[in-house]
């Protein structure tokens, strides 16, 4: 998975996708989602796991794309599997924490 944090005022952004999806726009009835190179990719690690856990764990906004990606977070109870959103079969997941 790709990971990059950026320290902002407003508290830690932290974006994670899978590998094979940068680039790529997926779609469903209501919006389209392209998974930016330049936000996701640029400046980011591909990490395992263990550090996207860490990494969201500590966030205080996350974007997270990827089939991969989101069920890590779904897994690791970061994210409620309600709230996940589906393009194409892929899946779709923000956090905010107040």
């Amino acid at each position: 998975m790709l990971l990059t944090q950026h320290d902002t005022d407003q508290g830690l952004l932290v974006a994670v996708c899978d590998t094979d999806i940068v680039g790529d726009t997926f779609e469903n009835e209501q919006a389209s989602l392209t998974v930016d190179a330049e936000f996701y990719a640029d400046d980011a690690e591909t990490v395992d796991e263990d550090a996207v856990i860490d990494a969201l764990s500590r966030a205080t906004i996350a974007n997270i794309v990827g089939t991969r990606a989101v069920t890590v977070a779904v897994e690791h109870g970061i994210i409620d599997e309600t709230s996940v959103l589906d393009f194409d079969g892929t899946r779709h997941a923000q956090l905010l924490r107040l």
